[in-house]
């Protein structure tokens, strides 16, 4: 063994280079005019509790607190988590078509930390991944961070943000670990039918390749759709669903997720073992929460996920009527979730290239913040977050209406 090093030089790892969050990247250029004298609204975060109109059921609170006070949760826990919070995710979860029980359940820091596991455990380096685009941009980060190539398969707004089936088969080689589906969707706000689940499950099948199936937003679907979870419509392909109480429960920052292992053929007997040494590497989600975990999933009153659902339904009607009256964007009906992707017609207008020079000259003459589509990998689409309140929702329609006419041809 020799040292030969004789200054200081500390680069930083590959993987850290590797590391990036391209939402941050382009946002961090979006800059809020000092001077700006109205009052800045941000369409942009897709967290429920910023302008404090969706809130958790105080019965939630109650189970935390009834915890807190019992001091029995303030040690460590088993890395995959409790088996009583485990169990109280099989029992939500448990199909008749595809049974789980708690060995089948991980737990993790939120449902992103779930994916980083799931994306882990699937992926080596030189294999490619399949990701929906537009889709949440941390897929790719995730992916870039392993060495695995990201493919992306078109969605298609004039469906409804459907996959493109022959474009996502195209891209399934002998290499491809994973397919991943995020229904319902961010940023589409699309809910898929059974029929188009059913479709993209054929595919899998027939080219033996498992779906990591990003399911956070189950349930948050509005009149006329229904959430299909993925493992309801197969008994061949295995899949890896990742969930949370993130969004249905209006608590992100309480930073619990999980994995669900649907395999009724055993085909993840090796990735089984491989969750569990993943889940090691850090020991677990928050142990408070883990513990209220059975009064959240199943003694939270029905009347609050309604509540939820009502008010998101009323935000997205508001939104479509106001935007698609707006000269050069056309907005595409949500179906579920909490956003709404809008068009822009980059041709109608003067000194306007593209999304997210739309989106910068909106907040700098504006005062108001909605991502661009290039954040999503999908450009000259800007993406709306529907859960602020009526009136600044209001608001920022009719800034965005009386922008978009100063631009206008």
């Amino acid at each position: 063994m020799s040292n030969t090093r004789t200054q200081w030089n500390v680069p930083s790892s590959a993987i850290a280079k590797r590391a990036h969050n391209p939402i941050r990247q382009i946002v961090d250029k979006l800059k809020l005019d000092p001077q700006a004298t109205k009052t800045f609204i941000s369409l942009s975060v897709g967290d429920p509790t910023v302008f404090g109109n969706f809130n958790i059921d105080s019965s939630a609170n109650d189970a935390i607190i009834r915890q807190l006070h019992s001091f029995k949760h303030n040690g460590y826990g088993p890395a995959h988590g409790t088996a009583d919070a485990r169990q109280a995710v099989a029992d939500m979860v448990t199909l008749p078509e595809a049974p789980v029980t708690a060995n089948d359940v991980v737990l993790a820091n939120g449902c992103s930390g779930a994916l980083d596991i799931c994306v882990n455990v699937l992926g080596n380096p030189g294999q490619n991944i399949l990701l929906p685009r537009p889709g949440f941009s941390l897929y790719g980060s995730l992916a870039a961070i392993r060495s695995l190539e990201s493919r992306y398969y078109n969605l298609l707004p004039e469906s409804n943000w459907e996959a493109d089936l022959a474009h996502m088969e195209s891209l399934i080689d002998d290499q491809t670990c994973a397919i991943l589906v995020n229904n319902p969707s961010n940023p589409c706000g699309s809910v898929y039918s059974r029929e188009h689940l059913q479709a993209i499950l054929a595919l899998a099948a027939k080219h033996h390749v498992p779906i990591i199936a990003d399911e956070i937003y189950c349930d948050l679907v509005f009149k006329g759709n229904t959430f299909y979870p993925m493992a309801s419509l197969t008994s061949e392909v295995p899949i890896l669903s990742v969930g949370g109480l993130a969004k249905k429960w209006l608590v992100p920052g309480w930073r619990v997720g999980w994995i669900v292992v649907y395999d009724q053929n055993n085909v993840f007997e090796q990735i089984r073992e491989g969750l569990l040494n993943l889940s090691q590497v850090i020991l677990g989600p928050n142990s408070i929460v883990q513990a209220a975990l059975p009064d959240i999933l199943h003694r939270t009153p029905d009347q609050f996920y309604q509540d939820t659902i009502t008010q998101l339904e009323e935000n997205t009607q508001l939104s479509m009527d106001a935007v698609s009256k707006i000269p050069g964007l056309k907005p595409v009906q949500p179906q579920g979730a909490m956003y709404m992707m809008v068009g822009i017609d980059v041709s109608s207008f003067e000194g306007i290239k593209d999304d997210v020079e739309f989106s910068q000259k909106l907040l700098a003459e504006e005062s108001v913040l909605c991502l661009p589509g290039e954040c999503f990998n999908y450009p000259n689409f800007i993406r709306i977050v529907i859960t602020p309140t009526k009136d600044r929702l209001e608001e920022a329609y009719q800034r965005m209406a009386e922008f978009c006419s100063r631009h206008h041809k």
